[in-house]
């Protein structure tokens, strides 16, 4: 059976939100970039798993719980005494923007000396956002899909947080590392801005990436792959918040391929059309129903009919 691994970033996000009384408060939610991809990829009936520590406080508690309801596997997730790291969220007309507080937190510290050896039915790795741009944490997530490349498919969602980095320069760096050993990369056009631009997209695929998926929010997505480019509108919507959009939709593509056979090199080296369309549909349906609702509460299966 093909299993994801997703490694990175769980935290709390603080949601805006008002009591019974109608007084401004703050709501904790679950989340984390890849956490939802974990979360999204369990609802959506994948053999999923999350590699990253736990914090043994309730806010823990309360991610290993959101992961086993939705059927993710956190037997490679240590526990820890450090707290679990937290994201404050501003919604602007439903569009989120977050001021993290984890420096120090369980995920945060985790150090290359305490990657884990993988089980061999794990075949696919889940890389991005947060976890990739501090430290210790980055160097041995990237120490990770560095060991694990070409002896696993590496999907990579960036999910970039300029105001976060300390060293851009090195960032860069580390981001150019991972995409050459990248099998999937998924970006939202923010991010491929940052990069460089969709000059870019060819010089990957020619590199070794076997596709490249752009999300442009409410004007669709793009996939470019050996068998050509192809564009699919978004899914029509009222919008509660974007919070996890773009971790349902990486969910999605990665769920697609796996339902067609594409997750392995050889299924992936013979991507068609077909198989962009599938992928680049279930996606944006799963992300469509996730902006419906408050916070990252990616849909499940039947959901996605």
């Amino acid at each position: 059976m093909v299993t994801i691994l997703c490694c990175g970033d769980a935290l709390i996000d603080m949601v805006p939100d008002v009591t019974a009384a109608g007084a401004p408060c703050l709501r904790p939610l679950v989340g984390g970039a890849v956490f939802n991809t974990a979360i999204a990829l369990g609802r959506l009936g994948v053999a999923a798993g999350f590699f990253a520590p736990l914090s043994t406080d309730a806010f823990g508690d309360s991610l290993c719980a959101a992961l086993a309801e939705s059927g993710v596997r956190t037997d490679l997730a240590p526990r820890t005494d450090r707290f679990t790291a937290m994201a404050f969220v501003t919604l602007t007309n439903g569009q989120a923007r977050y001021r993290f507080v984890d420096t120090g937190s369980a995920g945060g510290m985790l150090t290359p000396g305490e990657l884990p050896t993988l089980p061999p039915e794990v075949t696919t790795l889940h890389f991005g956002a947060t976890s990739l741009m501090q430290e210790p944490c980055g160097s041995a997530f990237e120490a990770l899909a560095l060991r694990e490349a070409r002896k696993r498919l590496i999907s990579l969602d960036p999910n970039i947080r300029p105001a976060l980095l300390t060293d851009t320069a090195a960032y860069r760096a580390r981001l150019a590392r991972l995409i050459a050993v990248t099998d999937i990369l998924k970006l939202s056009d923010e991010d491929l801005d940052w990069i460089g631009g969709e000059g870019l997209v060819g010089q990957w695929l020619t590199a070794g990436v076997k596709l490249v998926v752009v999300t442009r929010g409410g004007k669709g997505a793009d996939a470019w792959a050996a068998c050509g480019h192809l564009t699919v509108p978004a899914v029509s919507v009222t919008v509660a918040d974007t919070i996890g959009a773009g971790d349902t939709f990486a969910a999605g593509i990665l769920a697609a391929l796996g339902a067609r056979g594409r997750l392995s090199a050889e299924g992936l080296a013979g991507l068609e059309k077909d198989d962009l369309h599938a992928a680049l549909t279930l996606a944006a349906r799963a992300a469509a129903v996730t902006v419906s609702r408050t916070g990252a509460n990616p849909p499940w299966a039947a959901e996605c009919l």
